[in-house]
């Protein structure tokens, strides 16, 4: 590597490291305050950077907001597929992912960032577009994949998908105001399982 790369390298492991630690600071601020309760000086704070650091990786606090809810959302992609391996089918898979999203929202941070907190801080059309962006391709596979194995019959995937992922964002919601959250979380998983099994000629 020639020396002059050296001080650009180190610079974008710096820029790297900074945007991480606001990141994570985020994750546990607004995960334990809400977007609300956490001011910018908190969140600097936490990640031992002043405000102005904040400000140069994040133009705002609902900037940096989004960025700790598109982690949390891969978290939970990555676990919902750890949790569809093994599965008989594409059906199977996507029974397995679901109850795996649902027992994510049982976790306090989670449900605060993604469920309660998401829609009001980023827009129902922006919340929307990212829960789309890292979890419609992923369903829509299942179901072709699904229907082209012939366990299910279905002309439109990915209307399918769409309405497949509202009805798991409304269980959320459901999951994340109800006086028994676990309950609620196997009431809506049963329901989940119901729907996908519509599909089964």
């Amino acid at each position: 590597m020639p020396a002059s790369s050296e001080p650009s390298s180190l610079r974008a492991e710096q820029v790297a490291q900074t945007r991480g630690a606001l990141v994570s600071a985020g994750r546990r601020l607004f995960g334990e305050n809400g977007f609300r309760g956490t001011s910018v000086e908190d969140l600097a704070r936490e990640a031992r950077v002043t405000t102005g650091a904040l400000y140069h990786h994040f133009p705002t606090k609902t900037a940096l907001f989004e960025a700790v809810f598109v982690q949390a959302h891969m978290d939970m992609m990555s676990a919902s597929t750890e949790a569809a391996k093994g599965a008989k089918d594409g059906l199977d898979e996507l029974a397995l992912g679901f109850d795996a999203f649902l027992d994510g929202v049982l976790q306090p941070d989670v449900q605060r960032i993604l469920v309660l907190d998401g829609p009001a801080v980023l827009g129902l059309a922006r919340y929307t577009e990212l829960d789309e962006q890292y979890a419609y391709a992923v369903i829509v596979g299942s179901l072709k994949a699904a229907a082209k194995a012939g366990t299910i019959q279905i002309d439109d995937p990915e209307t399918a998908t769409r309405l497949l992922l509202g009805a798991l964002t409304r269980g959320a919601m459901l999951i994340a105001n109800s006086p028994n959250p676990v309950k609620t979380r196997h009431a809506v998983a049963k329901s989940m399982r119901a729907l996908l099994n519509s599909f089964i000629p």
